[in-house]
């Protein structure tokens, strides 16, 4: 055998070899991972970006609701270029502009006046064209980190960190880790700037009607990390915790006081959970604030008696009028609405049904009544308390039961 031949042979071996490897790398990775290993991988590293967006970004950084240890802090911010390459500042600075012009023309990302459509499939879009208003930068986005790694890494070069995520990716996993990637850099802009803002301010329920059309689109914060409870964060924005209901949960919650535990973490506020003691027979100034503080609670169970109130009424409202049904159930919906919310034809509507029912009439005008005494700015505290012991004293007199109950439960507020 010649030596030609010999070297050869030889490096045919030498280069089947390599692109053997080469192969097996881009098939396997260096991890050789199982489908379902990578599935679990997928699913780890999407949960903890969105728990870095919902603590960092949205909790700690846009609203002060925490304050977080050096040690989580950077951690987030690094995770969140590597697997966004979103700039802490613009995101910060858009969402404190979104609660601050909510559902209205000036807002970044509103179903409202946007449409559901453009906000669900190009939320991601609108985030980056607001991201270039150097206005909304400049007013909202103060108190946001503006060290060296964030003006010289950070802010920089943001786009690199997500392709050093594709690298890390494809060597952990070869050609799949492609895919897992592009989960990656799918996944804020669908559930976050998508879902939340989109779904989020359009379909789900309320708990609390404040002054925007904020839903919580699912009792369990899981997937999204407790932004699901839309709602009440919009009720409650500078609240660390999301979650206000027995039968709901808020997974980032859940993290936020395992770091506060163990040192890592400061919760500066929650919202106010309603308190009570012995229903006092005369208002005092210490009942008015009580009420004040908790007057979303108040509201909301003020919405209650009146769904109970229909209960009752309901069925003397088919007799002695002539209403189909599909107009008693809207008016319904009306009933519990916020009464400044309504447009004129939905006034109208609404006055009709009253006209047939004087309960239904006596604690929708209490209603509105009731929610004078804390819009009242120019009134002393002294003349609120006068006000609000006139309105129980009115409600137990009404002869409506569900009325005089409530106004029982507001006289107990502590």
């Amino acid at each position: 055998m010649s030596c030609d031949h010999v070297i050869n042979n030889g490096v045919n071996v030498i280069l089947s070899t390599f692109l053997d490897a080469v192969i097996d790398f881009l098939s396997n990775g260096l991890t050789r991972a199982t489908g379902w290993q990578v599935f679990a991988f997928t699913m780890v590293v999407t949960h903890i970006t969105i728990a870095s967006v919902t603590i960092f970004l949205h909790r700690c950084q846009a609203h002060r609701a925490l304050e977080l240890h050096a040690i989580p802090s950077h951690f987030f911010r690094f995770w969140l270029w590597l697997t966004t390459g979103q700039v802490t500042k613009e995101w910060a600075a858009i969402h404190r502009k979104h609660h601050a012009k909510c559902d209205t023309e000036e807002d970044p990302h509103s179903p409202v006046t946007r449409g559901i459509k453009k906000v669900l499939f190009e939320g991601a879009e609108l985030y980056r064209a607001e991201s270039k208003n150097m206005e909304t930068m400049q007013k909202y986005g103060h108190g946001t980190p503006d060290d060296w790694m964030e003006r010289n890494v950070y802010t920089r070069f943001s786009w690199q960190g997500i392709m050093l995520m594709l690298v890390i990716n494809v060597l952990l996993f070869g050609v799949v880790g492609v895919s897992v990637w592009a989960v990656q850099m799918m996944w804020i802009p669908i559930t976050a700037a998508g879902i939340i803002n989109g779904i989020g301010h359009y379909w789900g329920y309320r708990n609390y009607d404040c002054a925007d059309a904020s839903t919580n689109v699912f009792p369990l914060g899981i997937l999204i990390g407790g932004e699901e409870l839309h709602n009440n964060h919009h009720t409650f924005g500078t609240s660390a915790k999301l979650s206000s209901k027995w039968y709901e949960f808020d997974i980032g919650w859940f993290y936020i006081r395992s770091m506060e535990i163990v040192g890592l973490a400061n919760v500066k506020k929650i919202a106010p959970e309603p308190k009570f003691s012995e229903a006092k027979s005369i208002i005092d100034l210490d009942t008015l604030q009580a009420v004040i503080t908790n007057r979303y609670d108040v509201m909301a169970k003020y919405t209650k008696s009146l769904r109970q109130a229909w209960r009752s009424e309901v069925a003397q409202l088919r007799v002695k009028s002539q209403f189909e049904e599909g107009f008693l159930k809207a008016a319904k919906k009306l009933l519990q609405r916020e009464p400044s919310k309504l447009e004129a034809p939905q006034k109208q509507q609404l006055s009709e049904l009253l006209a047939h029912s004087s309960a239904l009439k006596t604690m929708h005008e209490m209603r509105v009544e009731l929610g004078l005494i804390w819009e009242r700015s120019t009134v002393s505290r002294e003349q609120l308390v006068c006000q609000l012991q006139d309105w129980c004293i009115r409600a137990e007199a009404s002869g409506i039961q569900t009325l005089h109950d409530f106004s029982r439960r507001l006289r107990s507020y502590a």
